[in-house]
């Protein structure tokens, strides 16, 4: 056996393997969820329940709006306000609001109608007609397609008790209501998304804040400037918690886990939501989005799987015989990996199966999607064509109101 060195870009493509397949075996082992809050207040005594002001942006009928607005009415804290906002009086949410009323008279309901505009980002408009009437001081910020269980207020307000923590916010995992392409945008919530944000957390990052959840007191609010610094940004939940982490507090990702909808029915639908998810995280960390490359695993496995083909036909050199372990471990884990991360997010095993061929399909829709959003700068909102920047958006024609911000 004689020694035969490989060229650079042969052990460059085998490191880019490995790297990918090292991602998805720390993804799949990661525990999927944060310690519970163990926090007490700063006279060292358990933190006491806060009133809570919850605002709730909608526009339009989602297919599920009641049911997860009414899971916000059954929360077991003693003292919280329910604050709905929309632009008009004709907005088809409007009904629904008014049923929960109807369906709980006991609680502190609002609805509130306000077609004022504030900025280029309507949704963070919403809020700011909102805010003015929340009385509470606890502030906590949910799109609209998200479903909480009972301790929810209890749980995203605990950790404020701490005079280091300045905002709350949760994780999410997918309910799909649809079939085939809801399915597909289930996996990239719970099988891309949210393993990407357990990894970056287990290396120190600290920068989140998701739209599912957004916990904080008014006086940390006011700190900031209010919502007002938010009327021209994209990821203004983002942004949001980032204003608040330059006070010097910083951002506590809740322990509980919330629901959120995937109502996508076909394929452009997907691709504009989720080409929008990438865009917006290219305008906040560039050099993250640049090696995202990395988390689209079923190519790398491809690609890993063909090089160990290649080595077993080429003989006998040394150097070949050590890339072709190398090659043939990465791809043995990175496939077991996989499998697992697949399995640790599924409920049961038909949906495994059932899931199963999806995952080459979802893993190379992505990479697709992230060439796409690669070279663009405009993102698709409900309709509405926005130019992208790294802190603000710049307004085009016909905006419409906005309420899902993920």
């Amino acid at each position: 056996m004689t020694w035969t060195p490989l060229p650079v870009t042969e052990w460059m493509l085998i490191i880019l393997c490995c790297l990918s397949s090292f991602y998805i075996t720390v993804a799949a082992l990661m525990r999927h969820g944060s310690r519970p809050w163990r926090g007490m207040a700063q006279d060292g005594q358990h933190p006491k329940p806060v009133s809570i002001s919850v605002l709730k942006p909608l526009c339009g009928l989602e297919p599920r709006l009641y049911a997860n607005l009414e899971t916000f009415c059954r929360q077991t804290h003693p003292q919280f306000q329910l604050l709905f906002g929309v632009s008009s009086a004709s907005d088809p949410a409007v009904g629904v609001v008014n049923r929960l009323r109807e369906a709980y008279p006991e609680l502190d309901i609002t609805l509130v109608v306000n077609d004022s505009v504030h900025g280029v980002n309507l949704k963070v408009s919403n809020l700011i007609n909102l805010a003015q009437h929340a009385r509470h001081e606890v502030i906590v910020i949910a799109d609209s397609d998200i479903a909480v269980p009972p301790d929810y207020l209890h749980t995203v307000s605990a950790p404020l008790a701490s005079g280091q923590v300045g905002v709350v916010t949760c994780l999410y995992r997918a309910r799909r209501v649809g079939d085939v392409w809801a399915r597909l945008g289930a996996l990239f919530i719970d099988e891309w998304f949210v393993p990407s944000v357990h990894v970056a957390r287990a290396v120190g990052t600290s920068r989140f804040g998701f739209g599912a959840t957004l916990a904080l007191r008014r006086e940390t609010l006011d700190a900031i400037g209010g919502f007002h610094e938010l009327k021209d940004c994209v990821a203004d939940d983002f942004w949001l918690a980032e204003y608040v982490r330059e006070l010097g507090l910083r951002t506590h990702v809740s322990e509980l886990t919330v629901t959120t909808d995937v109502t996508e029915r076909d394929l452009p639908s997907l691709w504009l939501r989720e080409t929008r998810w990438l865009r917006t995280i290219r305008s906040i960390n560039p050099l993250g989005f640049a090696f995202l490359f990395i988390t689209f695993t079923t190519p790398w496995l491809i690609a890993s799987w063909l090089l160990g083909i290649g080595f077993d036909w080429s003989g006998g050199a040394i150097a070949n015989s050590t890339a072709d372990m190398i090659v043939d471990l990465s791809t043995s884990f990175g496939l077991s990996a996989r499998l697992l991360l697949h399995w640790r997010n599924t409920r049961d095993w038909r949906s495994f199966w059932r899931d199963l061929p999806l995952i080459p399909l979802r893993d190379l829709l992505l990479s697709a999607e992230w060439i796409a959003a690669a070279f663009g700068s405009h993102v698709m909102w409900r309709g509405a064509r926005i130019r992208i920047m790294p802190r603000v958006v710049a307004p085009e024609a016909n905006l419409t109101d906005v309420s899902d911000d993920r």
